[in-house]
């Protein structure tokens, strides 16, 4: 058989089956079709909105990715700033270690200077307290003085001044002396007696004994010249107080100064009379005066 007449059977006979698929089938087919077009196209519509998530994710993971980057970058500029940290605290604390050092020599200098300054502090108050107890027992003498020699004694032939740690008793040579001589007068020892008195109750006290003159020449047997005459006038009353008055040798200092430190000008008869003088000074013992001077001497 020829082929093309094969084709023809064949073809007569699809013809044939395809008039004998029933009309209800037909329209079940096309139903399912176009549910599955609509289903198709709902697909379609999910295929859509999943595809703009995954383009949204996409572009939020891209931005994580950035902020992320971002915050390694900070996390690495933190990790250098936290080196440079540790090398500046490392630095400081060596430099704290230095002024520790430092601090600990500071505080002892600083502590011998106070302890230096509490004994000069000490001292300080011990010469204070000294200076406070001469000055009451030279007033409280001062005015003793004035009390038991103001009868019978003018006041320009006797003058008391309290200076700084001393009295002064200033007495003058026609009160004291003959003319012209060395030689005490009975009215001289009337008033030595009365300062024998007071020099005998102050048993921590020394007296000096300083004679003055003019400056008019004096040349005699006794005499060579004014300072010779100021030495005997102020040993004179010296032996006065020892002898007659019975005060302790061992307080007494005799000096002259001749015809110098001068109170008035030499050049009226006035002034020589004011310069010849003869001053008896009242005062701590030497001994005990530089014994205040003396910071290792003081109480501790």
């Amino acid at each position: 058989m020829k082929p093309s007449i094969l084709l023809l059977i064949l073809f007569s006979v699809g013809l044939t089956m395809t008039s004998c698929v029933s009309k209800k089938k037909f329209v079940g087919l096309q139903s399912e079709l176009a549910k599955a077009n609509e289903d198709l196209g709902k697909c379609g519509v999910d295929l859509n909105q999943y595809m703009s998530r995954l383009s949204a994710c996409e572009q939020d993971l891209r931005n994580k990715e950035t902020i992320l980057q971002s915050r390694q970058q900070q996390m690495d500029d933190l990790r250098d700033q936290l080196t440079d940290c540790r090398s500046t605290r490392d630095k400081q604390l060596n430099q704290v270690g230095d002024l520790t050092v430092l601090s600990k020599s500071a505080n002892d200098n600083i502590n011998e200077t106070l302890r230096q300054l509490e004994g000069k502090d000490k001292y300080i108050r011990l010469l204070q307290a000294a200076k406070t107890k001469a000055d009451s027992i030279n007033l409280a003498l001062s005015v003793n003085l004035k009390t038991v020699l103001k009868d019978g004694i003018e006041d320009k032939d006797v003058e008391i001044k309290v200076d700084k740690t001393v009295v002064f008793i200033n007495l003058s040579d026609k009160m004291l002396y003959e003319s012209g001589s060395a030689k005490i007068t009975s009215k001289a020892n009337t008033v030595l007696g009365k300062i024998a008195a007071i020099i005998a109750s102050r048993p921590d006290m020394e007296v000096m004994v300083e004679g003055y003159t003019d400056n008019v020449p004096i040349k005699t047997s006794c005499m060579d010249d004014n300072w010779d005459l100021s030495v005997k006038r102020a040993t004179s009353v010296v032996r006065a107080l020892q002898v007659t008055h019975k005060v302790d040798p061992n307080k007494l200092i005799a000096a002259g100064r001749g015809e110098w430190n001068t109170l008035a000008p030499n050049s009226t008869a006035e002034g020589r009379s004011t310069n010849r003088r003869t001053r008896i000074i009242i005062m701590p013992k030497l001994d005990q005066f530089y014994d205040l001077l003396n910071p290792n001497l003081a109480p501790k």
